[in-house]
């Protein structure tokens, strides 16, 4: 995160600006991504290797897995060790700080499987309700 906003600690009240809501949209954009989530919630069963997480993970290449797996270790999520085997083993397991992001992780996606449906029924009724997409002439 930015080290120019470390003096803010909150975005509530009757004041949003940019500079009191940047941590959350950082932070965001840092776990809102395709996987760093997924990543989290397969870790919280315990240290896994590379391989493991790419075999658990539907559709994530082995660059995109390397990629998300770095941002997570830089922004102090996760641990990586490597241990000298042949071939080198690499395992990765949540840190303290990781560990504490389960908590909303959880809340999330325990709210998303309870309204999913409402959802859905709201994007089905607005699309119903949307003039038809003119086609290219």
């Amino acid at each position: 995160m930015s080290d120019t906003y470390k003096d803010v600690t909150s975005c509530e009240g009757a004041e949003y600006s940019e500079k009191s809501c940047l941590p959350v949209r950082e932070v965001l954009n840092l776990v809102g991504d395709k996987w760093s989530i997924l990543i989290v919630r397969i870790l919280d069963t315990g240290t896994k290797r590379f391989s493991e997480l790419q075999h658990s993970i539907d559709g994530i290449s082995q660059r995109m897995l390397s990629r998300t797996l770095r941002d997570l270790e830089r922004n102090g999520l996760l641990t990586r060790r490597v241990e000298p085997t042949l071939p080198i083993s690499v395992y990765y397991s949540l840190t303290p700080l990781g560990k504490t992001l389960l908590v909303p992780v959880k809340g999330l996606a325990e709210w998303a499987l309870k309204n999913y449906p409402q959802i859905n029924e709201a994007q089905q009724a607005f699309d119903k309700k949307a003039p038809p997409k003119k086609s290219p002439v």
